[in-house]
């Protein structure tokens, strides 16, 4: 199964599993635009400056020589002019203030010579761009922001501008999250030999946070097919998916797969990337599972391909792929065509070039140092076959994934 299979799978089997909400804007960022934003006024909403300085009337302006204009008043954000610009008159404007009735120019401060009550501008001087018109950016009835896109400040600070105090929002999704393996403990716990801390919550659970969902951390099942079906059970009532890690392959203690399949459905892929596990994905009592391998390196990489896909779709979200970068290599690497792989990469900027990508020293599923020394991924294709000092390829910053 390639990684673009997949997400056609998501994007053709589901479809959005929550409700919607008016929130607040102080509670708007991060959550999913359920209906469009459409604009009930003009931005900007009136003429205004767009710096300090003077307003005129351009039809008083000398075409040969300087101009002189008696001022005869002042305008500032918040405090408009009131009256209208006559022949001749002029008022001292500052950068945001509503233009005078008559007026039709601003001419910055840096080119006016004030003396008392009256203002000389010298022949030639520019005043294009200096004000801004009703109206230039956004039109009334216009869509500003399409339903789906999962806001960011910049898109709460745009509803702001026009006007808006609440949006329309889908409800967040929520996830309920499982480890599995009688292996598996806390961390800060008593490790007997063959024992490990569980990373697996932890990063899944700031993955899935990070997209805006909320999560309820149900902890680590054991490896006994009875409690793995009463725990998958019951939060399947309660939660709108299911991640689990572990337990989804074909050894005798793998019992998640065996679990979903006789309380719904599962299909098991072993996707064409490495590193990689196989992955799940189906439902248990009609609600969507997905379930992670428990290395924790291909657990990630797993999520990163198509699980944040699938959190996105069911969320209401538009599925978009994290924002990638293509720079150059700085290595050799030989791979077979028709597989995907995940990189732990560095970010290198030597003085005399623009910036390049190398990986990590040391790659592998249980490389758990690399997640907290990498700046991201690089991705290296399905008709890649050899990578050469110089070549292009694709690095995903781990900034783009966290959100």
């Amino acid at each position: 199964m390639t990684q673009a299979d997949a997400r056609a799978i998501v994007a053709g089997r589901f479809a959005p599993t929550v409700g919607i909400e008016r929130v607040p804007l102080a509670a708007a960022r991060s959550r999913v635009l359920a209906t469009d934003l459409v604009a009930t006024v003009d931005l900007p909403l009136y003429d205004g400056a767009a710096v300090d300085g003077v307003a005129v009337r351009s039809a008083d302006l000398s075409k040969g020589a300087a101009t002189r204009l008696r001022l005869v008043g002042r305008a500032a954000a918040g405090h408009r002019f009131t009256g209208t610009l006559r022949k001749g008159q002029a008022v001292r404007i500052c950068a945001g203030a509503p233009m005078p009735a008559g007026a039709d120019a601003v001419v910055m401060q840096e080119n006016c010579l004030i003396d008392g009550l009256s203002v000389s501008i010298p022949h030639g001087t520019a005043m294009t761009g200096n004000y801004r018109r009703h109206g230039d950016d956004v039109r009334a009835g216009s869509v500003v922001i399409a339903a789906g896109r999962r806001l960011r400040p910049k898109d709460v600070a745009v509803a702001a501008a026009l006007g808006d105090r609440e949006l329309t929002v889908f409800k967040q999704l929520s996830v309920a999250l499982f480890s599995t393996g009688d292996e598996i403990r806390e961390p800060g716990a008593k490790l007997e030999i063959g024992e490990i801390w569980d990373t697996n919550r932890w990063l899944l659970r700031g993955l899935i946070e990070s997209l805006g969902c909320r999560t309820t951390d149900l902890g680590i099942l054991p490896d006994d097919a009875r409690e793995i079906e009463r725990a998958l059970s019951a939060a399947a009532h309660d939660h709108d998916l299911l991640v689990t890690s572990g337990g989804v392959s074909v050894g005798p203690e793998d019992h998640v797969g065996a679990v979903i399949r006789r309380r719904g459905t599962l299909d098991i892929w072993r996707m064409a990337i490495t590193p990689g596990r196989p992955v799940g994905l189906g439902d248990i009592d009609t609600c969507p599972i997905l379930a992670l391998p428990g290395n924790t390196v291909p657990a990630i990489v797993m999520f990163v391909a198509f699980g944040r896909a699938l959190v996105l779709r069911l969320a209401g979200a538009q599925v978009e792929t994290p924002e990638s970068l293509r720079l150059q290599a700085r290595f050799a690497r030989e791979k077979p065509a028709g597989r995907r792989d995940y990189l732990f990469g560095m970010l290198e900027t030597p003085a005399d070039g623009p910036s390049v990508v190398v990986p990590l020293a040391r790659q592998g599923a249980a490389m758990f140092s690399n997640i907290a020394q990498t700046q991201g991924f690089i991705v290296l294709d399905e008709d890649s076959e050899e990578i050469r000092p110089g070549d292009v390829v694709e690095f995903i910053p781990l900034t783009s994934i966290l959100g």
